[in-house]
């Protein structure tokens, strides 16, 4: 784990990071010495195992960038072995109530806060070699609740209040199928929903994010508020390029 990332990222201010769904270590090392801020690794929709994760993990180490592990699900045993494996935080999926928010933190956290195991021979702890890394010294993790459904937009002032919960972060793709599939179409369209959030954070004294596809939509997102900002995937990157590629080849023969 990062010391100093966790305490960065709770600065209110704009922190870029990207979504590794490949689990590449090799990829994963470029994007942490292209400097971003932070990056996310997928174990809910991304192709790398839990397994893979140490290897990922192993890559960025020492380059100052903050990992954040999506989990696949709200687990305790899968929260405490990301965080055991050095995760700097969590981020974790569809979370609509603040009761949801409060189970995360509490198997995020050590007691008292928490119900986190303690083990001083995990990788967070540098396996028994760094006596610094005890429970009551290690920083607390960043955890970012997802909000993704309408459920979550309505709860996102009481999910903002919990302790513990440091980012609101928008799922876009799931909160805009989420409004599309409801009978009571047209209570809130999406840009309804991304202010509710926005502003949710923001009285709070928290931050919110989201994942954005095009690097020239950021200007948008930020004058919402949103300072968590994960810019577009390494799959997107790789396909959109070799599609590219190939356009332009296939053209230079016409």
């Amino acid at each position: 784990m990062n010391v100093t990332q966790p305490v960065k990222l709770r600065e209110r201010k704009e922190h870029f990071g990207t979504w590794l769904s490949i689990g590449s270590p090799v990829i994963a090392e470029i994007a942490a010495q292209s400097s971003f801020d932070w990056l996310l690794f997928d174990l809910e929709h991304g192709c790398g195992s839990e397994d893979g994760l140490f290897a990922q993990l192993q890559a960025i180490r020492g380059t100052g960038v903050a990992a954040i592990v999506r989990v696949g699900a709200p687990h305790p045993d899968l929260i405490l072995r990301v965080l055991d494996r050095g995760a700097d935080g969590l981020m974790i999926p569809h979370v609509s109530s603040a009761a949801e928010a409060e189970a995360c933190v509490q198997a995020a956290y050590y007691p008292p806060r928490g119900r986190r195991g303690v083990s001083r021979s995990v990788r967070a702890c540098g396996y028994g070699l760094r006596p610094d890394r005890t429970p009551g010294n290690a920083p607390p993790p960043i955890i970012m609740a997802q909000i993704e459904t309408m459920e979550g937009v309505e709860m996102s002032r009481e999910i903002a209040m919990v302790d513990g919960i440091d980012v609101l972060f928008v799922g876009p793709a799931d909160l805009q199928f989420d409004l599309s599939v409801r009978a009571e179409k047209g209570a809130r369209d999406y840009e309804t929903c991304l202010r509710e959030v926005a502003s949710a954070a923001a009285d709070a004294g928290k931050q919110c994010g989201i994942l954005i596809r095009e690097a020239a939509g950021i200007g948008r997102f930020q004058d919402l508020g949103f300072t968590i900002l994960a810019v577009d995937s390494d799959i997107a990157i790789l396909r959109d390029h070799y599609q590219a590629l190939l356009a332009r080849n296939l053209n230079s023969r016409a």
